[in-house]
């Protein structure tokens, strides 16, 4: 191996190989099966609140289905180039369905170019109805993928809905309380592809800049490879390893809005210097498009006061959108907050 062919990764992208104390892994078979909610609930609150990141296990998802979608992933992206650009995301308008090419999204666009692929898809309509809502597009080549990762983005939607149950009781509030602001949910199924980096790493160019999530919650699928890592409240970074039959939960901005920052959206990027190729699989569940977002009453208080003006789901997540993928700054989609309809493009 030549000396060029080596990883030398620059100090700031260097994770810190914890244990993962302040990341618990928390078993959530009580609350699905509703034998004790409450005691998840409150392992729920310590790691939302400490890390805004936790493993979940027993979620019931089976895992031939999971491997089926990392099968199914791993085939798109195998396509040539020419193939997936047929799909390109730019073709779905603001619906933001379909391919990402290499660096077609950059989630901290000012510090990192994005060294990823992705795939997205979201709940079927016949047509564009407005920011994350049309037809998904599907390749023509694989017979199979349709049906696996939409039955999949099916199985991380009932799982979401369970979880965010919990996420409620953790904030002592009756385990429906989202259910009113997803009647009809923005959800995104993403399918990535991160290769290998070699050389000298820096923060310029690597897997996914560090971001936050823009909804309520992330319910992320790792493959065995690694890369992901996450800032803690000490300012450091630390290495979020793939552990078998688990998935990653985090929240996102939408909940750290609503919490008065009592839970963590907190920051995470993937660097992948394995030498393999890296594939994951994360689910993002918002909220209705309409649905407004303010501190809870029971978070605010004489010293601690409210954070954060009231804020609709879709307009905070089409304006994080608008200043990560270049087709969207072309298009002019500049006024978020104007509705779905108002910003609505087809092609």
């Amino acid at each position: 191996m030549k000396k060029s062919d080596l990883v030398q990764l620059d100090d700031r992208l260097r994770a810190q190989r914890q244990s993962f104390d302040k990341l618990p892994v928390v078993d959530v078979a009580p609350l699905l099966d509703g034998s004790d909610a409450r005691s998840v609930a409150r392992e729920i609150r310590w790691a939302l609140t400490n890390a805004g990141f936790m493993y979940i296990k027993n979620h019931c998802v089976p895992g031939e289905l999971v491997d089926e979608t990392f099968a199914q992933a791993q085939a798109f992206f195998d396509l040539p180039i020419y193939e997936k650009m047929k799909l390109h995301i730019s073709y779905s308008g603001v619906a933001l369905r379909g391919y990402i090419e290499f660096f077609g999204e950059n989630t901290n666009p000012s510090k990192t170019k994005d060294l990823k692929e992705c795939f997205d898809i979201g709940p079927e309509r016949p047509m564009v109805e407005g920011p994350f809502f049309g037809p998904n597009p599907w390749p023509a080549t694989l017979p199979n993928f349709r049906q696996t990762v939409f039955a999949y983005h099916e199985a991380m939607k009932k799982l979401s809905t369970r979880i965010l149950s919990g996420i409620a009781l953790s904030l002592d509030l009756p385990s429906h309380f989202f259910e009113p602001r997803m009647k009809n949910p923005i959800t995104i199924q993403r399918l990535l592809h991160y290769p290998p980096q070699t050389g000298v790493v820096d923060e310029k160019i690597m897997g996914i800049g560090a971001h936050t999530d823009y909804g309520n919650l992330t319910i992320l699928a790792q493959d065995s490879i690694g890369g992901l890592q996450v800032m803690n409240r000490d300012g450091v970074w630390v290495e979020g390893k793939p552990i078998p039959g688990t998935f990653v939960i985090n929240i996102g901005d939408l909940v750290q809005k609503l919490t008065n920052d009592l839970y963590l959206a907190n920051l995470h990027r993937v660097v992948n210097t394995s030498g393999r190729e890296r594939y994951s699989l994360p689910f993002f569940v918002d909220a209705d498009y309409d649905a407004v977002f303010t501190p809870l009453e029971s978070c605010v208080s004489e010293t601690n006061p409210a954070r954060y003006q009231p804020i609709t789901c879709g307009a905070h997540k089409l304006g994080r959108f608008v200043k990560s993928f270049p087709h969207l700054e072309k298009r002019n989609v500049s006024d978020p907050a104007a509705g779905p309809m108002a910003t609505t493009h087809s092609e």
